[in-house]
């Protein structure tokens, strides 16, 4: 498919980067697209997945700069992550591989005034969440249709390596009481193309 959901919504998920330089964690972070964005944009991004081959393929592409990548196979889950270490921590559709209570461990990696974002799958829970899943479905086969003609124009694309995927989703209701539970103040709102956007800051 060429067409990449999780792509689509990287611009949103910068919207919410903290002023000035710092230092970020990219869990699950694949061949790394997202995490070379966040290099772009002057961080200094340690990207972590628990699939060698991800990994290996990530350090294969490089950094963009001006901020460096540091890509490592980890499994955030059972390795201790430091404590308010990180002013920006990124979970782009890699929460559900996790307990949901791995919210709480990433909070405390932040430091107070970071932030921390989730690009999420889940189960609809709610009318307004089945109406927009089922909204996406026409949308979504007319980005299709214009990615494959763009690609087509251009030549074509290649094969690209993909992550594992588990197609066992948390619902929509699970994700938001987790959330104002683990953390206060945050907001999760469902988006078109099957995904949801968890954002919390974490107060001084």
């Amino acid at each position: 498919m060429p067409f990449n959901h999780n792509d689509h919504y990287h611009p949103l998920l910068l919207r919410h980067l903290p002023p000035g330089p710092g230092v970020a964690l990219d869990v699950g972070c694949g061949t790394g697209r997202f995490a070379r964005r966040l290099a772009a944009a002057g961080l200094t991004v340690d990207g972590v997945d628990s699939s060698g081959l991800m990994v290996e393929a990530a350090r294969a592409t490089g950094s963009p700069g001006p901020g460096k990548v540091k890509y490592r196979q980890a499994d955030v889950t059972k390795e201790p992550l430091p404590i308010e270490h990180y002013d920006y921590i990124s979970c782009v559709a890699s929460l559900h591989h996790m307990p949901i209570e791995m919210l709480g461990v990433l909070e405390e990696a932040l430091v107070p005034g970071g932030v921390l974002v989730v690009l999420g799958l889940a189960r609809p829970s709610k009318i307004r969440d089945y109406a927009l899943w089922l909204a996406a479905a026409p949308v979504n086969l007319v980005a299709r249709v214009v990615v494959h003609a763009g690609e087509r124009l251009n030549g074509g694309s290649e094969p690209a390596l993909r992550a594992p995927i588990r197609e066992t989703y948390p619902t929509m209701s699970e994700i938001r009481r987790t959330s104002r539970d683990l953390l206060p103040g945050s907001t999760v709102r469902p988006l078109l193309f099957w995904r949801y956007l968890l954002e919390y800051t974490k107060q001084p």
